[in-house]
């Protein structure tokens, strides 16, 4: 059995009825099964989470960005989230049956028919990239919707697919292919976005922080707070746990509470295990001993006939 997550960000929070035709199309899709969105005024962003096969994720897909090329124009968006374009990126990650260089091949195919289609420059990011320097989202986005009419001009930074010219309203977009990410946010008692900021300095990897994790600073206005909001890359290295304890000491230090965090769309069990083992002490515990999970191989086991 053969299964592949697709985790797209649409840049579009707010109007509920583009959100949910969005979600129509997505559920309609034969093979594909539409596990979680998320939906964050603030940022202006939806983030869905899929399941299905090669052929079938392709075709939901296509469907995606017909959406967003029809209902977004970027040149009206606005958001504390950075984005780059209607679809901002849409990552495929190996779940079972599938090797990473199988969803690195499965970008590369949506990538060309993207372009194709819509007339949208594709660049491809993380195990898909043909670059070093285009590994890590943030260096691709860099400059956003608005700066990359100027940055596509750079021989550098021609597409790996579709024209070397910015769509006029649904801008560029990143296909690619990763391990499972997690995306968390800790929301500080305060609206100083200048201590959001000098924290999230203090734990992304590029300024010197935690490897693995990408994190910035920003504003929820409907809230009258802050946030530190984090992609970790790699939470077997970098467990949560780890960061939320220095996020809350570092807010300790400018006299700010931690109100909350969360978790944007699906986590792994075995991250939630790693923070549970943490804060509980657990002695010798191992996922096995955990009801749910020995349920879902056991079936797993007897459906596909592996003992993978």
């Amino acid at each position: 059995m053969r299964i592949i997550e697709c985790v797209p960000n649409v840049s579009e929070g707010r109007r509920t009825e583009v959100i949910q035709a969005m979600v129509a199309c997505l559920r309609a899709q034969p093979g594909v099964l539409l596990l979680d969105y998320h939906s964050d005024p603030d940022h202006n962003r939806t983030v869905f989470t899929l399941i299905g096969d090669d052929p079938a994720l392709i075709r939901a897909m296509r469907e995606l960005y017909r959406l967003a090329v029809e209902h977004i124009d970027m040149r009206k968006h606005r958001g504390e989230h950075p984005r780059a374009g209607a679809v901002d990126v849409c990552p495929f990650v190996p779940i079972a049956g599938v090797t990473m260089d199988d969803c690195v091949a499965l970008a590369r195919e949506l990538g060309q028919q993207i372009a194709e289609t819509f007339r949208i420059p594709v660049f491809l990011y993380a195990e898909a990239a043909t670059k070093e320097d285009r590994r890590l989202l943030p260096n691709i986005r860099k400059g956003e919707f608005e700066g990359w009419f100027e940055k596509i001009r750079d021989p550098n930074w021609q597409p790996d697919f579709g024209p070397a010219e910015v769509h006029p309203t649904a801008g560029i977009t990143v296909i690619g292919a990763r391990p499972p990410l997690i995306a968390y946010n800790v929301n500080l008692g305060t609206n100083h976005l200048d201590i959001a900021k000098r924290i999230a300095r203090g734990v992304r990897f590029s300024s010197g922080g935690f490897r693995h994790v990408q994190a910035a600073g920003f504003a929820l206005k409907e809230r009258d707070q802050v946030q530190v909001s984090m992609n970790l890359l790699n939470f077997r290295e970098t467990p949560i746990h780890r960061v939320f304890e220095v996020i809350k000491a570092e807010a300790e230090r400018y006299g700010v509470p931690v109100v909350g965090s969360e978790i944007v769309g699906l986590i792994p069990l075995e991250a939630l295990v790693q923070v549970a083992d943490f804060y509980l002490r657990l002695e010798g515990f191992q996922m096995d001993q955990i009801l749910e999970w020995k349920i879902q191989q056991v079936l797993f086991e007897r459906l596909t006939g592996t003992t993978e």
